[in-house]
């Protein structure tokens, strides 16, 4: 869990008042500011809870991929493809999960020059309670119930479409 700041006054409200004094209104800024801040606040708590497990979120995603596969199985490239990361960081990602003994890496017989990450017994375990006691934690979203979670996903959908996470259906 992050530090509290414990502040008499909203940093990111001051900031917003500050700028529009010197540059005008521009309500984006203090949006993306708190996205900002809400993403340092959000990685620190699940850090948090999936560090006991030896995981980063980033490690845990990973899992959760290799959990959602048909064979348990994914080659390197559609881990990066779908976990939206570059492939130095998935390679980081993966021979870290491989030296926990969650994840093995072996050729891929339908690549010559590819390489398939399976998750392990062990890998299926941790993920599993480390799922659990991210979902008891609400992912870190307590502050919100059901409803706003699902509007906060609806809001920034625009953002990841206009990006090209994904094609509109």
């Amino acid at each position: 869990m992050p530090k509290p700041l414990s502040l008499s006054f909203d940093p990111i409200a001051r900031a917003d008042e500050l700028w529009k004094q010197r540059w005008g209104s521009v309500p984006s800024m203090a949006a993306i500011t708190s996205v900002m801040r809400a993403h340092q606040i959000l990685l620190a708590e699940v850090d948090a809870v999936v560090k006991p497990y030896g995981l980063t979120f980033a490690r845990y995603e990973a899992l959760v991929l290799l959990t959602f596969s048909k064979a348990g199985e994914l080659p390197m490239s559609k881990i990066g493809e779908r976990l939206m990361v570059h492939p130095t960081s998935v390679t980081n990602t993966v021979d870290r999960l491989v030296r926990s003994g969650l994840v093995d890496k072996r050729p891929n017989p339908n690549d010559g020059r590819g390489t398939l990450a399976g998750i392990t017994g062990k890998g299926r375990e941790v993920v599993e309670a480390a799922t659990r006691d991210l979902m008891a934690m609400d992912f870190g979203l307590g502050a919100y119930d059901a409803a706003e979670c699902t509007e906060l996903f609806a809001m920034l959908r625009p953002l990841r479409l206009a990006a090209g996470d994904f094609e509109e259906a």
